[in-house]
């Protein structure tokens, strides 16, 4: 990453995704425990340092500001984001992006970004006046870096990395989410046009960290040391112009795990890269039904939310997760539920893919509930 004005330091290509600080019983952080982490990262070579606004229900940038507050200003990258979607005039974003700055305890910001932008979004920051308003503060020095962070369409990116000239992107991608949101395409124009990419979710929020036995097993072949989570955050990391990946590190092991994993890091060779791709190729084999995501079969007349149930159902089936799939269903509004699906057809009728959604969607709820109950979930993948 070109950061002119900062010596010999960068960002370290492992990077601290702050979302997920150990909690205490009462669901607050444990700001003790964050410190401990915190503090073993830097020891291993982290320095750089990603939060936003909304991170632990507020809580997560007056945390990182107390805990970084203890190390010179001079020796650490902090990235933190603008939450767009309570932004309603160009004063709201300048209030917000000053109280930030007081919750952690700076007068600067090394990276600022649009927090999840989409191109509704991006319009709106447009017209409202923040995007110009970020960019007198970052010829003032509050902000040293100006970006965003996506998830829309790849059209939608390619817009808005198109728009102006920016120091950042931050993007989902990892090695089964090659075509979703901005994908490998996005990865591909922001090298193209010369624009930094920071990479989140390189483990698809810990999917990629446990994986079923006959899907890793071209992984362990190679190196029955490896975790899993290691293979994905270096098939992220052995991307050429990607130049931080994050991962959210609640634990010490995770932590330790990663600090391996990138010390001395050595990119993913031909045979391993081979590897990752017959991994992806297994786990996809165990995908329930073909749904993309597209959303064209919505909205449905009885407010079922069919991509995000079919998102569960194919979830669950790939990667066996008991902890995610239970928080997933758990997720889903009672209102959106598969089983309320009155069998109408519509949805059958809009989608590109002629999936059978009405049988699809009987047996989501059954299915779902028999895998949390360590039960066989009585489907087959297509």
């Amino acid at each position: 990453m070109n950061l002119p004005g900062m010596g010999a330091a960068t960002p370290s290509l492992l990077g601290y995704g702050c979302m997920r600080f150990p909690l205490r019983p009462d669901g607050t952080v444990d700001e003790a425990q964050a410190a401990r982490l915190i503090h073993r990262a830097v020891q291993g070579g982290v320095n750089y340092f990603d939060t936003a606004w909304p991170y632990h229900g507020g809580e997560g940038e007056p945390v990182l500001g107390r805990i970084l507050s203890r190390y010179p200003r001079e020796t650490y990258y902090l990235a933190t984001k603008l939450p767009c979607w309570e932004i309603s005039s160009r004063e709201d974003a300048a209030e917000r992006f000053a109280r930030q700055l007081e919750r952690l305890r700076t007068d600067y910001v090394d990276f600022y970004l649009l927090h999840s932008l989409s191109r509704n979004t991006w319009r709106r920051m447009k017209e409202l006046g923040v995007v110009e308003l970020l960019e007198e503060a970052q010829r003032r020095g509050r902000i040293r870096w100006f970006g965003f962070s996506f998830h829309d369409s790849f059209s939608a990116f390619e817009e808005i990395l198109r728009a102006r000239s920016w120091d950042l992107c931050q993007i989902q991608l990892n090695y089964m989410d090659t075509e979703h949101q901005a994908g490998l395409r996005g990865y591909a124009l922001a090298e193209a046009l010369g624009i930094p990419v920071v990479v989140m979710e390189p483990v698809k929020g810990g999917s990629l960290a446990q994986l079923p036995d006959d899907a890793c097993a071209p992984l362990l072949r190679l190196d029955p040391e490896a975790t899993p989570a290691s293979w994905a955050l270096r098939w992220a990391a052995s991307l050429p112009h990607v130049q931080v990946v994050l991962s959210g590190m609640g634990s010490m092991e995770q932590l330790e795990d990663n600090l391996h994993t990138f010390q001395d890091f050595r990119p993913l060779d031909l045979r391993e890269r081979e590897a990752v791709t017959e991994t992806a190729e297994r786990l996809r084999r165990r995908l329930k039904n073909g749904c993309t995501g597209c959303g064209y079969c919505m909205p449905c007349p009885a407010g079922v939310d069919i991509p995000g149930s079919f998102q569960i159902w194919n979830g669950m089936s790939m990667y066996q997760n008991r902890e995610i799939t239970r928080r997933q269903w758990e997720g889903l509004d009672q209102e959106e539920r598969p089983d309320l699906c009155h069998r109408c057809g519509q949805c059958e009728r809009r989608c590109p893919q002629h999936l059978p959604i009405r049988a699809q969607l009987a047996q989501v709820t059954g299915g779902v509930a028999r895998f949390l109950r360590g039960e066989p979930d009585g489907s087959e993948p297509i």
